[in-house]
């Protein structure tokens, strides 16, 4: 109950709209998103893809809980415009440390990361949540306080200890997002709990269009860096154009589907939770791509190898898979598309390797085109059936 007279932070739970102050927010992650892309570019060995993974954990997880956040509070109250401003900082100094982190800014990293995390759990438990909310944040405190040692320690050491202690810590962190913070004997049980799922949804869908202006960004800047000849060109419009059909891939049904089924659904934080565990996924499969992007673009003519084949296959993979997982544990019903998709990228992924990267590139283009076109014949298919008197509708 909130005192008379004072303002409560809690959000309407029908308040679907992102404040300007939250798209402000998100800017502060278009620099991380483009920081990890150098990074995994600069990186590119398999000590260098773990420490891309374990840096962009680090990032979304703050991003995912400060986002959580905004879903519960108002943002329209001062007190919660100033968490957001002063996370929008910290994140700012997280970010520019990624370049160095496993070097000279480590430190900057972590100091940062821990004070996002603890700080805002910490405020968030003076806002009046609900029981349940107040106890599963009390957890997720814990939760956080416990992997602090692995990441302040990191931060010490150098060389390969380092990605050892903070790769402890990430997995620790995630399994905590994924599982919603358990205790024994004590689960997070929200089911008919007030919560804003539209605004949550439409935040992910900002993040999530982040990570897709990323591959444009990646593209645009490779093929400005290259040697201006057709197949520069040519690569170029073959990663743009993969681009578009990720974005429709997302937009054109699965997502408004899943939005929808999460405001009709009795537990809609759960399926919030699930939806931000799949973009977790998504997002990784994004900045994959954009790197392979990039590396066709630089060297179209090339062979390809473990590493090239890896992002260009993998990305996509990573996409289908947590699409399907999604649609699957939520909706029910996996499109034929996606199953496919995943096997015949595997098997490109192989038949590929003694190809020249630009035969690769297209080849993966080849199966986001597949997913695209069969999502749209769907969606039209389902739009005509509602429309029609004898149609069933969705």
């Amino acid at each position: 109950m909130s005192t008379p007279g004072k303002r409560s932070l809690q959000r309407d739970p029908n308040d679907r709209n992102v404040r300007p102050l939250e798209l402000f927010f998100d800017l502060v992650y278009v620099f991380a998103i483009g920081q990890l892309t150098h990074h995994l570019l600069a990186h590119l060995t398999w000590t260098g893809l773990v420490e891309t993974l374990v840096l962009y954990f680090a990032v979304f997880l703050a991003w995912a809980y400060t986002s959580w956040a905004g879903t519960l509070t108002d943002p329209d109250t001062s007190s919660v415009r100033m968490m957001l401003l002063v996370i929008m900082l910290l994140g700012l100094f997280m970010n520019v440390a990624i370049p160095e982190a496993f070097g000279e800014a480590g430190w900057l990293f972590v100091a940062a990361y821990l004070t996002i995390q603890i700080g805002r759990t910490l405020w968030l438990l003076t806002t009046g949540l609900d029981e349940v909310m107040r106890r599963h944040f009390q957890r997720a405190l814990v939760w956080l306080v416990a992997t602090a040692p692995l990441w302040v320690a990191g931060a010490v050491v150098e060389g390969p200890l380092r990605l050892v202690l903070w790769g402890v810590a990430t997995v620790v962190d995630l399994a905590g997002l994924l599982s919603a913070h358990p205790f024994p004997g004590k689960r997070f049980h929200s089911e008919r709990l007030d919560f804003a799922a539209e605004h949550h949804f439409e935040r992910s869908r900002l993040f999530f269009m982040i990570a897709l202006g990323e591959t444009v960004l990646t593209t645009g800047a490779a093929v400005a860096g290259a040697p201006l000849v057709p197949m520069t060109l040519f690569t170029g419009v073959v990663a743009l154009i993969g681009t578009i059909a990720l974005w429709w891939v997302y937009f054109r049904r699965s997502e408004r589907v899943a939005v929808r089924q999460a405001v009709a659904d009795r537990d809609p934080v759960k399926i919030s939770r699930y939806a931000t565990n799949t973009l977790l996924v998504m997002v990784a499969g994004l900045l994959a791509i954009a790197v392979g992007d990039e590396l066709v673009i630089a060297h179209p003519t090339g062979h390809a190898d473990a590493t090239t084949n890896a992002l260009l296959f993998g990305g996509p993979f990573l996409f289908f898979a947590a699409q399907s997982w999604y649609m699957r544990v939520v909706m029910g019903d996996v499109p034929l598309s996606r199953p496919v998709a995943l096997v015949v990228l595997v098997a490109l992924a192989v038949a590929t390797l003694p190809a020249p990267l630009y035969v690769a590139g297209c080849a993966a283009l080849a199966v986001v085109l597949g997913v695209a076109i069969a999502d749209g014949r769907r969606a039209a298919a389902e739009e005509a059936s509602a429309e029609s008197p004898f149609g069933a509708g969705e």
